[in-house]
């Protein structure tokens, strides 16, 4: 008896405790509670209050602790979808996969979601293993159990300023590596748009993806199939504006991952200068996405296709198509090429057509049609796209400027350009043939060039 309980001490001893959630002051995270949200607060305390617990968590814990600032701020918590949502007066509950609520404070949403349980043996899933339904709650630690990688495994306590951390999430950061919460096969297959994440993740925080984490995608890209088209253009879109966009293409490619997604990629990086304009466009909205500046979606598949509706759209003209018929239908055959597997939304389609069929305007113009070109609500986006096209050394460097120029005018100056247009078309004299859009004069001073749209 003595000999057992002696073993048992010892064991105890010796033993390695359970290792729980590993929790962080603020010297060693390194939030800075000013740069979280207000609105994100206001929700923790406001459900803190009622005797709740609430967190900051996710991809907002993640940015602030790398020193990058968050696009937006979410909230997880114990309560329900239906114990939230009187607790705050603009307040919807929304998502069939998995409930949570929108709880709105003027143009800025807070998504609140309740703590997930584990998977359930009996759980909702597709052939593949594609979870359809998850709305069973559970505990902080299950609820970190079920998020995808460590690093957005965070859990931000606004009010004590301290980070819970169960998956070593933070020293993953450090170390810029990104792993996957569980067997990595069995993740993706829960949900494939995993593998879009574990990329983007990689080139916006210039990480490395752990081994584990990499090895399968290649083997179950084919599961993008599987996904429903709205959310894969959310998750491109994405990609396209995290501020590594053409990084993020060129892990696509190499994964094979852009054959589900953007299969048009390969064709446009295979025309002369395509890779470059794709890039030139990108590097643009990188920028602009580092300024914290807005982003058109609308601007950016117009210039991620404009190779492919170009190359038509020539093609069409030498067939003896008018310009402008042949770059409508140049247009829509692209689109509908891309659209059957990225559901670009109707409304971006048509900003794109527009800013596509003002380039074939650009070069054939008169006085009048200068001033209706302007009442165009895309005409300033279609300005940038032309800037775009000089970089590329498409089109004429000074003839772009002239636009940019007008565009940037008032319209007292904007009415004294056209007319000194005017009358240098009426100075030449015609050739029958109709006159290609304004230039320059060189001795008139240079607007500011925009950066695009």
């Amino acid at each position: 008896m003595l000999k057992e309980t002696i073993k048992n001490f010892v064991s105890r001893l010796f033993s390695t405790p359970a290792r729980g959630p590993e929790r962080l002051s603020r010297d060693k995270h390194g939030i800075d509670r000013r740069l979280v949200s207000r609105h994100a607060i206001k929700v923790c305390e406001v459900l803190r209050h009622e005797g709740y617990e609430a967190y900051i968590v996710g991809g907002a814990v993640r940015d602030l602790i790398v020193g990058l600032e968050p696009k937006d701020f979410d909230v997880a918590t114990n309560a329900t979808p239906n114990q939230i949502r009187p607790l705050f007066r603009r307040a919807r509950i929304i998502g069939r996969r998995f409930q949570l609520v929108h709880v709105v404070f003027g143009q800025e949403i807070i998504e609140t979601s309740t703590f997930r349980a584990n998977a359930a043996a009996d759980e909702d899933t597709d052939e593949h293993g594609r979870i359809l339904r998850d709305n069973l709650f559970g505990t902080q630690e299950e609820d970190a159990a079920r998020r995808d990688f460590t690093l957005n495994a965070l859990y931000y306590d606004p009010i004590n300023e301290e980070v819970i951390d169960y998956h070593r999430g933070v020293a993953d950061l450090k170390k810029r590596v990104v792993r996957m919460i569980g067997d990595p096969e069995k993740r993706y297959r829960e949900d494939p748009v995993r593998m879009l994440r574990a990329i983007r993740f990689a080139a916006k925080l210039n990480a490395t993806l752990d081994p584990g984490t990499a090895e399968p995608i290649a083997r179950l890209g084919y599961l993008i199939e599987n996904v429903p088209a709205s959310r894969l253009f959310d998750e491109i879109l994405k990609l396209l504006t995290c501020g590594h966009a053409m990084d993020c293409l060129r892990q696509l490619r190499s994964a094979g991952l852009h054959q589900g997604l953007l299969p048009l990629i390969d064709l446009i990086f295979e025309e002369e200068g395509g890779e470059q304009f794709v890039d030139l466009a990108l590097a643009r909205t990188d920028a602009r996405v580092r300024a914290g500046k807005t982003i058109s979606p609308s601007f950016l598949f117009a210039a991620l296709l404009w190779k492919l509706v170009k190359k038509r759209w020539q093609a069409l003209i030498e067939g003896g198509e008018h310009a402008a018929q042949a770059l409508m239908l140049a247009a829509d055959s692209v689109v509908d090429e891309q659209t059957r597997k990225l559901a670009i939304q109707r409304r971006f389609q048509a900003d794109m057509r527009e800013i596509w069929f003002m380039q074939a305007r650009f070069d054939h113009v008169n006085a009048r049609a200068i001033w209706r070109m302007l009442e165009q609500p895309r005409f300033r986006a279609a300005v940038d796209f032309l800037q775009l096209r000089a970089e590329a050394k498409e089109v004429d460097s000074v003839q772009a400027q002239w636009w940019m120029d007008l565009a940037n005018s008032e319209d007292a100056v904007r009415a004294e350009m056209i007319e000194s247009f005017q009358a240098e078309q009426r100075s030449k004299p015609s050739t029958g043939k109709r006159r290609r859009g304004p230039r320059k004069r060189a001795a008139r001073k240079s607007a500011p060039t925009a950066s695009g749209t």
